[in-house]
Protein backbone atom coordinates (compact mmCIF):
# COMPACT_ATOMS: atom_id res chain seq x y z
CA UNK A 1 0.00 0.00 0.00
CA UNK A 2 0.83 3.41 -0.70
CA UNK A 3 1.24 5.10 3.19
CA UNK A 4 2.10 8.75 4.00
CA UNK A 5 2.91 9.47 7.32
CA UNK A 6 2.56 12.64 9.65
CA UNK A 7 4.85 12.82 12.71
CA UNK A 8 7.10 10.21 11.03
CA UNK A 9 10.44 11.51 12.81
CA UNK A 10 9.11 11.13 16.53
CA UNK A 11 9.57 8.25 18.77
CA UNK A 12 7.11 5.93 17.39
CA UNK A 13 6.62 7.46 13.95
CA UNK A 14 10.14 6.44 12.99
CA UNK A 15 9.66 2.80 14.52
CA UNK A 16 6.47 2.88 12.39
CA UNK A 17 8.05 3.67 8.85
CA UNK A 18 11.04 1.34 9.46
CA UNK A 19 8.69 -1.04 9.81
CA UNK A 20 6.17 -0.27 6.89
CA UNK A 21 9.51 0.03 4.36
CA UNK A 22 10.36 -3.53 5.95
CA UNK A 23 6.81 -4.92 5.06
CA UNK A 24 7.28 -3.79 1.32
CA UNK A 25 4.79 -0.55 1.90
CA UNK A 26 5.28 2.79 0.13
CA UNK A 27 5.90 5.10 2.33
CA UNK A 28 5.79 8.77 2.19
CA UNK A 29 7.12 11.04 5.39
CA UNK A 30 5.99 14.75 5.31
CA UNK A 31 8.23 16.39 7.51
CA UNK A 32 9.03 19.78 8.43
CA UNK A 33 12.76 18.78 8.43
CA UNK A 34 13.20 16.45 6.23
CA UNK A 35 17.49 15.91 7.56
CA UNK A 36 15.26 14.16 10.67
CA UNK A 37 14.35 11.20 8.28
CA UNK A 38 16.95 8.94 8.67
CA UNK A 39 15.07 6.28 6.76
CA UNK A 40 16.07 4.45 3.49
CA UNK A 41 13.13 3.75 0.99
CA UNK A 42 10.66 6.81 1.96
CA UNK A 43 9.56 9.73 -0.49
CA UNK A 44 10.20 12.52 1.78
CA UNK A 45 7.93 15.61 1.14
CA UNK A 46 8.75 18.63 2.97
CA UNK A 47 5.85 20.75 4.96
CA UNK A 48 4.34 21.94 7.79
CA UNK A 49 0.63 20.40 8.57
CA UNK A 50 -0.59 23.75 9.63
CA UNK A 51 -0.75 24.40 5.77
CA UNK A 52 -3.70 22.85 4.25
CA UNK A 53 -2.66 23.73 0.16
CA UNK A 54 0.87 20.85 1.37
CA UNK A 55 -0.99 18.66 2.94
CA UNK A 56 -3.66 18.14 0.56
CA UNK A 57 -0.93 18.23 -2.45
CA UNK A 58 1.32 15.58 -0.58
CA UNK A 59 -1.96 13.41 1.01
CA UNK A 60 -3.04 12.93 -2.98
CA UNK A 61 -2.42 9.39 -4.52
CA UNK A 62 -1.74 7.74 -1.20
CA UNK A 63 -4.08 4.59 0.32
CA UNK A 64 -4.05 5.45 3.76
CA UNK A 65 -2.60 8.33 5.94
CA UNK A 66 -0.61 7.45 9.23
CA UNK A 67 -0.78 9.93 11.88
CA UNK A 68 1.88 9.79 14.57
CA UNK A 69 1.43 13.47 15.48
CA UNK A 70 1.40 14.68 19.23
CA UNK A 71 1.43 17.40 21.87
CA UNK A 72 4.91 18.84 22.07
CA UNK A 73 3.67 21.98 24.23
CA UNK A 74 3.66 20.31 27.34
CA UNK A 75 0.62 19.64 29.64
CA UNK A 76 0.04 23.27 30.54
CA UNK A 77 -0.60 24.68 27.74
CA UNK A 78 -3.24 24.19 24.45
CA UNK A 79 -2.43 22.25 21.51
CA UNK A 80 -2.99 22.50 17.91
CA UNK A 81 -3.55 18.65 16.89
CA UNK A 82 -7.13 20.14 16.50
CA UNK A 83 -6.08 22.04 13.55
CA UNK A 84 -3.75 19.46 11.50
CA UNK A 85 -6.18 17.45 11.49
CA UNK A 86 -8.61 19.59 10.04
CA UNK A 87 -6.07 19.79 7.47
CA UNK A 88 -5.78 16.48 6.96
CA UNK A 89 -9.26 15.90 6.78
CA UNK A 90 -10.14 18.65 4.22
CA UNK A 91 -7.04 16.57 2.26
CA UNK A 92 -8.26 13.29 2.73
CA UNK A 93 -11.55 14.22 1.49
CA UNK A 94 -10.73 16.10 -1.24
CA UNK A 95 -8.51 13.60 -2.85
CA UNK A 96 -10.78 10.52 -2.44
CA UNK A 97 -8.34 9.23 0.61
CA UNK A 98 -10.77 7.64 3.25
CA UNK A 99 -8.54 5.20 5.95
CA UNK A 100 -6.46 6.76 8.51
CA UNK A 101 -4.76 5.77 11.50
CA UNK A 102 -4.32 8.22 14.31
CA UNK A 103 -2.34 7.81 17.45
CA UNK A 104 -3.26 9.41 20.40
CA UNK A 105 -3.17 8.34 24.26
CA UNK A 106 -4.84 6.14 26.42
CA UNK A 107 -6.86 8.59 28.08
CA UNK A 108 -8.36 10.31 25.03
CA UNK A 109 -11.77 8.71 25.58
CA UNK A 110 -11.91 9.59 29.72
CA UNK A 111 -11.56 5.46 29.95
CA UNK A 112 -8.46 5.53 32.81
CA UNK A 113 -10.02 4.03 35.85
CA UNK A 114 -9.75 5.14 39.39
CA UNK A 115 -8.23 7.83 40.72
CA UNK A 116 -4.95 7.17 39.50
CA UNK A 117 -7.10 8.09 35.92
CA UNK A 118 -8.82 11.27 37.16
CA UNK A 119 -4.82 12.49 38.43
CA UNK A 120 -3.44 12.04 35.14
CA UNK A 121 -7.03 13.16 32.55
CA UNK A 122 -6.42 16.33 34.96
CA UNK A 123 -2.97 16.73 34.14
CA UNK A 124 -2.60 15.87 30.60
CA UNK A 125 -6.68 17.94 30.00
CA UNK A 126 -5.76 20.34 27.30
CA UNK A 127 -3.22 17.67 25.28
CA UNK A 128 -6.29 14.96 25.81
CA UNK A 129 -8.81 17.52 24.83
CA UNK A 130 -6.93 18.39 21.53
CA UNK A 131 -5.89 14.83 20.62
CA UNK A 132 -10.01 14.20 21.25
CA UNK A 133 -11.29 17.54 18.84
CA UNK A 134 -8.85 16.43 16.03
CA UNK A 135 -10.44 12.80 16.29
CA UNK A 136 -13.87 14.46 16.27
CA UNK A 137 -12.80 16.66 13.44
CA UNK A 138 -11.91 13.07 11.33
CA UNK A 139 -14.76 11.32 11.91
CA UNK A 140 -17.37 14.17 11.53
CA UNK A 141 -15.49 14.20 8.03
CA UNK A 142 -16.88 11.11 7.16
CA UNK A 143 -13.34 8.75 7.16
CA UNK A 144 -12.41 5.36 8.00
CA UNK A 145 -10.70 6.04 11.40
CA UNK A 146 -8.70 3.85 13.65
CA UNK A 147 -8.42 5.62 17.03
CA UNK A 148 -4.66 3.90 18.84
CA UNK A 149 -4.39 4.55 22.84
CA UNK A 150 -1.34 3.56 24.34
CA UNK A 151 -1.04 3.74 27.52
CA UNK A 152 2.40 5.22 28.99
CA UNK A 153 5.46 4.82 26.31
CA UNK A 154 8.82 3.39 27.07
CA UNK A 155 12.22 2.57 25.00
CA UNK A 156 12.41 -0.70 25.99
CA UNK A 157 12.57 -3.58 22.68
CA UNK A 158 9.40 -4.60 20.39
CA UNK A 159 7.20 -7.43 21.96
CA UNK A 160 4.43 -8.39 20.15
CA UNK A 161 2.55 -9.50 23.48
CA UNK A 162 0.69 -6.71 24.22
CA UNK A 163 -3.15 -6.82 24.98
CA UNK A 164 -5.60 -4.99 22.82
CA UNK A 165 -9.02 -3.46 24.39
CA UNK A 166 -11.63 -1.74 21.85
CA UNK A 167 -13.60 1.08 23.41
CA UNK A 168 -12.78 0.84 26.66
CA UNK A 169 -9.52 0.77 29.44
CA UNK A 170 -6.52 -1.15 28.89
CA UNK A 171 -5.83 -4.17 30.56
CA UNK A 172 -2.33 -4.36 29.89
CA UNK A 173 0.41 -3.18 32.15
CA UNK A 174 1.38 0.49 33.04
CA UNK A 175 3.44 1.44 29.99
CA UNK A 176 4.31 -0.06 26.43
CA UNK A 177 7.18 -0.06 24.22
CA UNK A 178 7.41 2.53 21.35
CA UNK A 179 8.09 -0.44 18.84
CA UNK A 180 4.99 -2.06 19.87
CA UNK A 181 2.72 0.31 19.56
CA UNK A 182 4.65 0.89 15.94
CA UNK A 183 4.20 -2.83 15.71
CA UNK A 184 0.09 -2.34 16.15
CA UNK A 185 -0.38 0.47 14.17
CA UNK A 186 1.08 -1.24 10.87
CA UNK A 187 -1.26 -4.47 11.98
CA UNK A 188 -3.98 -1.71 12.18
CA UNK A 189 -3.15 -0.69 8.55
CA UNK A 190 -2.89 -3.57 6.93
CA UNK A 191 -5.87 -5.60 8.55
CA UNK A 192 -9.47 -4.10 7.52
CA UNK A 193 -10.83 -5.19 10.92
CA UNK A 194 -9.16 -2.50 12.50
CA UNK A 195 -11.33 0.13 10.80
CA UNK A 196 -13.93 2.18 12.15
CA UNK A 197 -12.48 1.18 15.95
CA UNK A 198 -10.50 3.13 18.83
CA UNK A 199 -8.00 0.06 20.56
CA UNK A 200 -6.04 0.56 23.85
CA UNK A 201 -3.21 -0.88 24.09
CA UNK A 202 -0.83 -2.04 26.83
CA UNK A 203 1.39 -4.50 27.55
CA UNK A 204 0.65 -7.93 28.92
CA UNK A 205 0.85 -7.75 32.76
Amino acid sequence: MKLIVFGGTGGVGRLFVEDAVAAGHEVTVFARTPAKVTQGGVTVVQGDAFDAQAVRAAVAGHDVVVSCLGSTSGPDKDTSLRRMAGNIAAAMDATGVRRIVWCASEGVDGEIPGLFGKFVMKLLAKPLADHRAAIESLRAAGLVVTVVRPRALNDKPLTTDYVEDFDGPSTGGYSIPRASVAHFMLKAVEDPSYENTSVAIGQRK
